[in-house]
């Protein structure tokens, strides 16, 4: 299947030479005549490439690629803007918005070819990547399928660690990797037998061993994703304790990412909120009195009081409340 390249231009001439040189190179090809014109385009279809001149009505190519770049569902797609003649200050813009890449027109045949053939190779490899994510999402998902006792374990600790690191002040790049952190953290249990998840007794020396493996095995599972270098940190360090006392690196303080420290006490909630095989949930009460007690020696106290308050001022918001939100 043909790559699709969006040609966003007010000029009707400058579109025409475009969509000529495009489909003689075997390419699809969508036109639009300016900004509003092309983010309505995307929204009905997402091409592979964005061509988008910089200078239009109602909308110029700066706003056009920003709204893109912001948004998660086309922050990937590939836009190389039109600029004219060794015009710096546009490129600039342009890059603070987002922009791949640039040409200058007039635009030289060849060197638009190659352009594009450049830029829609790292798309291919994107979308590679974006169907690898998939695949290790729906890993984490089966492996919360594992054990009945834990449904619903992954969403919640999604949000909560979400609505904590928010809480705590983080930049909006943190969060997401955070929320990713609690639905990815447990991942590396697929590796673990199931007789030794759902045991309902005490665990023998070599079973825990083998538990506390799963960290591990989750960073290196979730390796190929684009943003492991921010999320195998949490999954990495999610057992560790703020006392050192955890594994698997043994950890203390703030040497524990943050990720990780968020996830440790909305991990911890949420396990003793829930029935387990070998007890049944425990009321708030008594959650909340031993995360009081696990203050500056499992988690971190600084956080731990934060989340504390957003239970007791009944902030804290449950996704199994409100699927919508």
């Amino acid at each position: 299947m043909s790559a699709k390249i969006l040609v966003v231009d007010d000029e009707s001439a400058i579109r025409d030479v475009l969509m000529r040189i495009l489909q003689r190179e075997g390419y699809t090809v969508v036109l639009a005549t300016d900004g509003i014109d092309a983010l309505e385009k995307v929204a009905i279809e997402q091409p592979d490439l964005v061509l988008l001149d910089v200078t239009m009505p109602r909308m110029d190519g700066f706003a056009v690629c920003k709204r893109l770049k912001d948004n998660e569902h086309t922050a990937l797609i590939p836009v190389t803007m039109l600029t004219g003649l060794d015009d710096r200050e546009h490129r600039q813009r342009g890059l603070e918005v987002g922009a791949d890449d640039f040409l200058t027109k007039p635009f030289e045949t060849s060197l638009l070819r190659a352009r594009l053939r450049s830029q829609l190779r790292l798309k291919r490899l994107t979308d590679q990547l974006e169907r690898t994510e998939e695949v290790i999402f729906m890993l984490a998902l089966a492996v919360e399928a594992k054990d009945s006792y834990t449904e619903g374990h992954l969403r919640r600790l999604s949000s909560y660690s979400e609505q904590l690191a928010r809480a705590a002040g983080l930049s909006e790049h943190e969060v997401k990797a955070i929320r990713f952190g609690g639905l990815l953290h447990d991942i590396g249990k697929i590796a673990i037998d199931d007789a030794i998840l759902k045991k309902p007794g005490a665990l023998t020396k070599e079973e825990y061993d083998e538990v506390k493996r799963h960290p591990t095995t989750g960073a290196r599972i979730v390796a190929p994703m684009r943003f492991a270098g921010e999320v195998g940190p949490i999954i990495l360090g999610h057992h560790e304790r703020w006392d050192g006392k955890g594994y698997p690196q043994g950890l203390s303080g703030i040497d524990i990412p943050v990720g990780a420290r968020i996830v440790s006490i909305v991990d911890a909630f949420d396990a003793m909120r829930t029935d387990r095989p070998y007890r049944s949930a425990l009321t708030l009460e008594e959650t909340l009195r031993r995360l009081r007690n696990g203050s500056g020696i499992e988690w971190d106290p600084q956080l731990l009081a934060i989340f504390l308050e957003m239970i007791t001022e009944g902030v804290l918001q449950d996704p199994e409340m409100n699927r919508d939100a």
